[in-house]
């Protein structure tokens, strides 16, 4: 096949002026070659198209590919996920992970635990905190954890998100407001184990990959797999690979996961955090449909090596679920062609 690769270059950006905290969900370099290369050792053909703008030129003057590696992030608004590939749908081309609607249900974290709740999944409590008045709405008892509603790569968080007195969360939650100009979230703080499970596959194909427990180290921020603890997780943070058959939490956040994912609707690969409460009951977190791919920094490619997976076996499966989708979109190209020649 001839696959094209949208992405967004964390340098490129930083280059035109915008700052790190803007561009910390954007991808290295070294992440879109290392994806690169294992696409074409899987014997396929590469072009690099690079962000919505790029895409944008590029469909334009007539470009076309069997089917788009899609890892872009997108830059404003929560539909930002959502843009590339709302583009791709509408000229019928396939893409690998989810869809528009999947893509800005789930950056909508008050939205996806709403969802999540009303399917009977186990999540914390949580309040939408739009304006210092919703605060009257939170019902439930400190510690608070408040984060951004629609980041990743734990932007926003901090030790300073756990709010342990009722009296400071009006503080702290004015300020991250103002900071990320969106509302934030109020769950009820999990203090517990930390899990992060790997998917692969989507809807009843869908599969668990594996789970690794998030150990924070004594150099860590404490407390939260802060976006600090991330970027430098080399040096603050030990992840454990973890089996269901060695505890039951295990088997729970694995089943709590697929669940997610299939009520969700994800497609090809991903992940789901997951935290345990004080009586170690383990909670849906968050979902990261579109998950990092950095061979070594980036969780889903972590668990794959604790399980000995080699890279590009991993790439070779989310190809191979996407594809699955191309016969679809050829139907529905040949469909245009006839309705346009009428």
């Amino acid at each position: 096949m001839v696959i094209g690769l949208t992405y967004d270059l964390r340098s490129e950006y930083l280059a035109c002026g915008y700052s790190e905290d803007e561009t910390a969900e954007f991808d290295r370099a070294d992440t879109i070659d290392a994806i690169e290369d294992a696409l074409i050792r899987l014997g396929h053909e590469t072009r690099r198209i690079g962000n919505i703008r790029q895409l944008i030129g590029q469909l334009a003057a007539g470009d076309r590919w069997d089917l788009v590696f899609n890892i872009a992030e997108g830059l404003y608004g929560v539909g930002r996920e959502a843009q590339v590939p709302a583009i791709l749908d509408a000229y019928a081309i396939p893409y690998t992970f989810s869809d528009p609607l999947v893509m800005s249900l789930t950056l909508h974290k008050a939205l996806t635990k709403r969802v999540i709740r009303d399917a009977g999944i186990p999540t914390s409590d949580f309040t939408l905190v739009e304006e210092t008045a919703d605060l009257a709405a939170v019902d439930f008892p400190p510690p608070f954890f408040v984060k951004p509603v629609a980041e990743g790569t734990g932007k926003g968080i901090s030790p300073a998100s756990i709010v342990r007195h009722k009296k400071e969360l009006a503080a702290v939650c004015r300020k991250m407001i103002s900071t990320y100009r969106q509302p934030v979230l109020v769950e009820r703080y999990l203090p517990g184990r930390e899990f992060t499970v790997g998917i692969i596959g989507s809807g009843a194909d869908a599969v668990v990959l594996g789970t690794i427990e998030v150990h924070l180290l004594a150099s860590a921020e404490p407390g939260v797999y802060s976006y600090v603890n991330k970027e430098r997780c080399e040096e603050r943070v030990q992840y454990r690979l973890v089996r269901p058959e060695d505890a039951a939490p295990v088997q729970e956040a694995e089943d709590i996961s697929l669940c997610a994912w299939r009520v969700l609707g994800c497609r090809d690969a991903g992940r789901i955090d997951l935290r345990c409460d004080a009586q170690g009951r383990v909670q849906f977190m968050e979902v990261n449909p579109l998950a990092g791919l950095h061979p070594e920094h980036s969780d889903l490619p972590i668990i794959c090596n604790r399980l000995g997976i080699p890279y590009v076996e991993l790439i070779e499966r989310i190809v191979s679920s996407a594809a699955q989708r191309i016969q679809a979109a050829d139907q529905r190209a040949v469909g245009h062609y006839q309705c346009a020649s009428r």
